[in-house]
């Protein structure tokens, strides 16, 4: 019964708008709801409180997103991995029904921390650092690129916080697998504090967020957009199959279902694998472009300064561009949403910190790194008209303008980074609603199977339809997510900090 509904696009798109359309309505004004700042521009409260909140967790941590830079990389690198050996500070899972240490299983996980990393990276290197930063730019001017730099590198500290209470509070069952998240800590750390019952039900409410998120944003938003760029870019209008989006769906949907079926383990081996190669890939072409562009280069810096200080319009101009740079980079790197804890839960360690390092440069990756690249090639070739509003499906066509002004066959670059990019956020976001799936209906294969086949279906539809209505519900569904999970972060802050001063002791006796 899926297909007929399929191929009919113009069907399709009238049944999402009324499933996704008034219902909802009031949930997406609810979540999206701007601050008014001036006369004309708003801040979604959202945004202000994950702000806030990065703001909060670099000062308790004393810079820790700076301080403890190197030193993550250091454990990427596995310099550290040593200190896991140390038998005073082995973990051991009396689950497994044995008391006495010898024959305990040490509780290790499932992934190592680069491939930890890459799952979550992932997951939000995306089209937020594509069609995201052309949006940025075009409302607010290149003024915005520098606060999405600032809210890149606050929101590190917001994404070390988050992991690290996501492998303090994991579980792994009898086979191994690791089960963590903000549902876990929710529950068991705030209940640890006496707040059982409130663990519980915001455990629950960001679950069925999570789930939500992963239908919309992570899946159906990611395939649709994807396939805008390669219909545009690869096939022809008068090609059988152009405007035949669900045939793209159900190619897509046949490729994540091979590998999320082999769950955490196998969509770690696929991402430490895409993520790289498609970075680097992405990157090696702006930097073709840079370069051609070099010349400008100086001022499009001096474009970014000026216009995040000094924009037209003065107070209302400033704000605007505050504001721009300020969302696009919170919507990009998702800190303190608490997704990528969940992939972060899953790594091979004994101290939870060693992985709140790890994740800290996720952001940093993803916004200061890739969304400043992508702004400098969009500057530099001249694609920003400032002060026009532009929609997702427009921004990535700037940017393979952009692109495009360098080396002609440079947009067919893009497209494979785009359905990499695209393909690496679903298979990502699969284990992330998964996992808030099993926390809600229990674990068993059945229950597995049955998440998975509808993920797959929403493969399908999302490629299918225009998601008029579907974009903004799925964005709010995934930024709901931080009501229950900013909660926790403030009331377990204390728990991150004996965890880094614990693991940060461990690694200064094992350099001395």
């Amino acid at each position: 019964m899926l297909f007929p509904l399929v191929i009919s696009e113009q069907n399709l798109d009238q049944n999402i708008d009324r499933v996704f359309g008034d219902a909802t309505s009031w949930f997406v004004d609810a979540i999206l709801a701007e601050i008014p700042i001036t006369s004309s521009v708003g801040i979604p409260w959202v945004v202000v409180v994950l702000i806030l909140g990065a703001g909060y967790f670099t000062f308790y941590f004393k810079f820790v997103n700076i301080r403890s830079f190197f030193t993550a990389l250091q454990v990427v690198r596995g310099k550290y991995d040593t200190v896991e050996k140390k038998e005073d500070d082995m973990i051991y899972d009396s689950s497994y029904g044995s008391s006495d240490k010898e024959s305990n299983t040490i509780v290790k996980g499932e992934v190592s921390h680069f491939q930890a990393l890459t799952t979550a990276v992932s997951a939000t290197v995306g089209l937020g650092n594509i069609a995201g930063v052309a949006i940025a730019l075009s409302i607010g001017g290149p003024g915005a690129t520098l606060w999405m730099i600032m809210i890149g590198l606050l929101g590190m500290s917001s994404k070390f916080v988050e992991c690290t209470l996501g492998v303090k509070y994991r579980e792994v069952d009898s086979e191994g697998k690791v089960f963590g998240g903000p549902m876990y800590y929710l529950t068991k750390g705030l209940g640890e504090k006496g707040y059982a019952k409130l663990g519980k039900f915001l455990a629950i409410v960001f679950a069925i967020m999570c789930i939500g998120g992963s239908f919309g944003g992570g899946n159906m938003f990611q395939v649709n957009q994807a396939y805008k760029l390669f219909e545009h870019v690869v096939i022809s209008e008068n090609s059988m199959i152009h405007g035949q989006g669900w045939i793209f769906g159900c190619i897509m949907a046949i490729l994540v279902g091979v590998v999320i079926i082999g769950g955490i383990k196998k969509i770690a081996s696929v991402t430490d694998k895409i993520v790289p190669f498609m970075v680097l890939m992405y990157m090696a072409a702006v930097l073709v472009v840079m370069g051609m562009y070099s010349a400008a280069i100086p001022s499009a810096f001096g474009a970014i300064w000026n216009g995040a200080f000094h924009p037209e319009g003065v107070l209302g101009g400033f704000v605007g561009v505050l504001v721009q740079g300020f969302r696009r980079g919170a919507f990009s790197n998702e800190a303190g949403v608490g997704s990528a804890s969940i992939a972060h839960s899953a790594v091979k360690t004994n101290f939870p910190a060693s992985e709140g390092l790890v994740a800290l440069l996720e952001p940093f990756i993803d916004t200061v790194v890739v969304c400043t690249m992508t702004a400098l090639v969009l500057i530099i070739t001249g694609q920003i008209n400032t002060g026009v509003t532009i929609s997702d499906e427009e921004g990535v066509l700037l940017t393979a303008a952009a692109l495009e002004s360098g080396i002609s066959w440079f947009p067919y670059l893009l497209t494979l980074a785009v359905l990499l990019f695209a393909f690496s956020s679903m298979i990502s976001w699969s284990y992330y609603g998964y996992q808030a799936w099993s926390y809600l209906f229990g674990r068993g294969k059945r229950t597995e199977y049955v998440y998975k086949f509808i993920f797959c279906c929403f493969t399908v539809i999302g490629a299918s339809a225009t998601l008029n209505s579907v974009t903004d519900f799925s964005d709010a569904m995934i930024f709901a997510m931080m009501v229950p999970n900013m909660i926790g972060l403030f009331l377990l802050s204390a728990k991150v900090r004996d965890e880094l001063k614990r693991y940060m002791k461990s690694i200064s006796n094992m350099t001395q």
